[in-house]
């Protein structure tokens, strides 16, 4: 860094250096050439007895010119910072100083010729001289320096060798050695200098900055109280922050300033007081905020300060600083609020809740009585959301959070935790039926419509509960309980009301356990299908299978479909085992004779798929099963799901000339304008009819009647599901359905059963 061959790390802090280094050789060209061109006056005078005057004269001129041309080049050297690079300019200096080195090393080439002693003497002091002079001048550049110093002595050394001048060559050469160790000591407190003075520049435009922003900002003022705690030396910064003039602060009470209104009464903020405690104390003290009152308008200050004391020590009062903090504190509990309330109703959030439960806890134990926890989750909110778009559904969201809040008393908080899940915590759970009737409530409220944007909706809400210490004594184990009592509310298809009991418990992790190996069982071979006959109620001749869907663990054993279906859709591994179903059902009834169909129950969760329509098609093309042969079973609650694209999803199914049944109609959300959307071929009537209505009960007779009649005016076709005795088959006969199926027939088989049972009804088929 000496040399100038790099740099440090602050690229503009060396810039600075370097123009420096420059500068001041700059400011020493005079002494430069002062130096050389007396120098060289003095060895032409001394020359000229021994030398020819024109010869003489010829070194003088070229010693003039070289010392000149040199002296200029470093004056015009500083006006070339910005355009000519540093080490450039750094190399540039050292040609110079070898230059000057070497024509003086020609002129020492003539000094032999001066044979009077006091002629040589003078000759060789004048080199001493001229040597120390240039070093001082050339100091700031250490490596012309050396190059001058380096080059000369080598120069000078040949002449005194050559005259056998052994000790004049060692006296030049330690005085060489010298002014070397005195450039390099130099240089190095030059530049520790000019660091040192940029850093304190830097330092300096910094605080500048700052003070110029302070003004600015005007956010801070002066203040000083003397022993007697009264204003003395108000500054016009502290009187306009006080509305105030300086004059009329002079002398009061800087507690009777900052108190204001509340002065007379007494009734002091807690930071006042504080304030108050440790003035009277004479300690220091900073960032102490407290509230401040100025005409009916509360401001929030922060203060610090320290006490005063004269030379003998004697307490002269206080000296310090405000800032008026009351924007930074508005953000700063508006920051608090976002963090702990939820932004679209104003409720606690999922932070507050925990906090309040562990607290109500924590208040339970100590006396020994309860807390209990409630989880809200919303029913058939998602459908609004779908339809009518998310604007509509937050405003929902914030009259479902009022109609709440209506209900609490100082014994419960209410939160959000997030999408169309609220909860409560209740503090005091020591009457059950408190709690029951608090849930049942919230049911009935939240049950009842809304007008929202010229729009009556209809919303319902499902409730678990946990109370302490019996389901849990930590927030997270009462919340996990909750949780689990509102899946089994959901589970029993809302709009009820449940409490944790640990069978729950049991049944998630069954769930778990469930979800883990059905991961697997669709690669390890562990599902496969059985066929349940479908025959028509004439001759009861064969029209086909359904397909369903089977489970059979090596170490579970058979899984109930009931179980682990639901399962698959929660944890969408429906979509690839409903492929493997369609693709398995179609291989197999393309093997099968005639115009038997296949039935596959499709589950709304696969309409969601994109890639549905193309899995059928292809199904359909690697089997070649012709498409009116295989027939798709959907339920009414796909229809729940317009805003995800089911129907368009059916009608592109339809396209494909597939077939199309409605299952379990009348058991559902059901509406005749399912019907006349969608190209059903057929009508499942659910077992639950086919019973009450073999039992003689009116209206599931009525229901039947009816969807027979509506089937045969579309044009389609009626599937009694689940007969199972001769009386139930003779009822469904006589009500006009046209298909049936259930046990009464056949139970759902395997296939090589199923494969059976069709070349029995081919070979009956044959006899008759």
């Amino acid at each position: 860094m000496l040399l100038g061959w790099r740099d440090g790390d602050d690229a503009r802090t060396w810039a600075q250096v370097r123009a420096a280094q420059l500068r001041a050789v700059r400011s020493r060209t005079l002494l430069l050439l002062v130096a050389h061109l007396a120098t060289v006056a003095i060895v032409t005078l001394a020359l000229l007895p021994a030398i020819a005057p024109l010869k003489v004269a010829a070194l003088a001129g070229v010693l003039v010119a070289v010392s000149s041309g040199v002296a200029w080049r470093r004056w015009r050297a500083a006006d070339a910072i910005a355009t000519v690079p540093l080490r450039r300019r750094f190399v540039a200096a050292a040609m110079d100083a070898m230059l000057l080195a070497l024509a003086w090393t020609i002129a020492a080439s003539l000094f032999a010729a001066a044979t009077d002693t006091l002629t040589q003497l003078t000759l060789w002091t004048s080199m001493a001289v001229l040597m120390t002079a240039t070093t001082l001048a050339l100091a700031p550049l250490l490596l012309a320096t050396l190059v001058f110093l380096c080059t000369l002595t080598v120069g000078l050394a040949a002449p005194l060798i050559s005259a056998h001048a052994y000790l004049p060559l060692g006296s030049f050469t330690a005085l060489a050695g010298l002014l070397i160790v005195a450039s390099w000591s130099r240089a190095r407190g030059f530049m520790a200098l000019m660091l040192a003075e940029s850093t304190v520049a830097e330092r300096d435009e910094t605080v500048s900055l700052l003070l110029r922003e302070f003004e600015i900002a005007r956010a801070d003022w002066l203040w000083e109280i003397d022993a007697s705690r009264r204003i003395v030396h108000a500054g016009q910064r502290f009187a306009d922050a006080c509305h105030l003039s300086p004059a009329a602060m002079n002398g009061l009470p800087f507690l009777q300033v900052l108190a204001g209104p509340t002065w007379e009464g007494g009734n002091f903020s807690a930071g006042l007081r504080k304030l108050a405690d440790k003035l009277k104390q004479r300690e220091s003290f900073r960032d102490l905020v407290l509230p401040i009152v100025i005409d009916a308008e509360e401001r929030w200050w922060e203060i610090a300060a320290s006490p005063r004391h004269d030379a003998e020590g004697v307490f002269l009062g206080f000296r310090g600083v405000c800032s008026d903090v009351t924007e930074q504190r508005a953000t700063t509990d508006r920051i608090h609020r976002m963090a702990r309330f939820d932004t679209l109703t104003g409720l606690p959030n999922r932070l507050n809740i925990n906090e309040a439960l562990s607290r109500a806890l924590t208040d339970a134990e100590r006396w020994r009585a309860r807390a209990a926890f409630m989880m809200i989750d919303l029913d058939r909110f998602k459908a609004v959301n779908d339809t009518l778009g998310h604007p509509v559904g937050d405003r929902l969201l914030g009259r479902v959070s009022e109609r709440l809040g209506q209900l609490m008393s100082d014994n419960e908080l209410i939160g959000r935790l997030g999408g169309d899940e609220f909860a409560v915590v209740v503090r005091d759970a020591s009457d059950p039926q408190r709690v029951e009737r608090l849930a049942r409530t919230i049911i009935e409220t939240l049950s009842r419509p809304y007008e929202v944007d010229h729009h009556t909706l209809y919303i319902g809400a499902s409730v678990g509960v946990a109370t302490s210490p019996r389901d849990g004594r930590t927030a997270e184990t009462l919340i996990r309980s909750a949780d689990l009592a509102l899946y089994r509310s959901k589970d029993r298809g809302g709009g009820v009301f449940h409490a944790y009991e640990p069978q729950l418990h049991a049944d998630a992790e069954e769930r778990r356990v469930l979800e883990l190996e059905l991961r697997q069982a669709l690669e390890q071979g562990q599902l496969s299908l059985h066929y349940q006959p479908v025959v028509d109620t004439g001759a009861g001749q064969l029209r086909g299978f359904e397909a369903l869907l089977r489970w059979n663990h090596p170490r579970l054993g058979v899984v109930a479909p009931s179980k682990f279906i639901a399962i698959a859709e929660e944890t969408r591994l429906i979509a690839p085992i409903g492929e493997w179903v369609a693709r398995t059902a179609c291989a197999e009834a393309a093997r099968w004779p005639g115009e038997l169909r296949i039935a596959v129950n499709v589950s709304p969760e696969q309409l969601t798929n994109p890639n549905f329509v193309t899995v059928i098609a292809s199904a359909l093309a690697q089997s070649r099963l012709a498409p009116q042969r295989l027939e798709l079973e959907v339920t009414e609650g796909v229809f729940m799901r317009e805003g995800m694209g089911a129907a368009r999803v059916l009608e592109q199914v339809l396209d494909l000339g597939v077939r199309l049944s409605l299952d379990d109609f009348g058991t559902g959300y059901s509406s005749l304008g399912y019907l006349s959307r969608t190209r059903f071929s057929s009508i499942k009537i659910d077992r639950s009819f086919v019973v009450s209505a073999a039992q003689g009960v009116a209206e599931p007779l009525a229901i039947i009647r009816a969807v027979v009649a509506l089937a045969r005016s579309l044009g389609m076709s009626t599937i009694a599901e689940g007969v199972e005795t001769e009386t139930e088959l003779a009822l469904v006969r006589e009500l006009g359905c046209t298909n049936v199926q259930g046990h009464y027939f056949g139970r759902a088989v395997p296939v090589e059963e199923a494969r059976d049972m069709i070349r029995r009804s081919l070979a009956k088929a044959r006899a008759a």
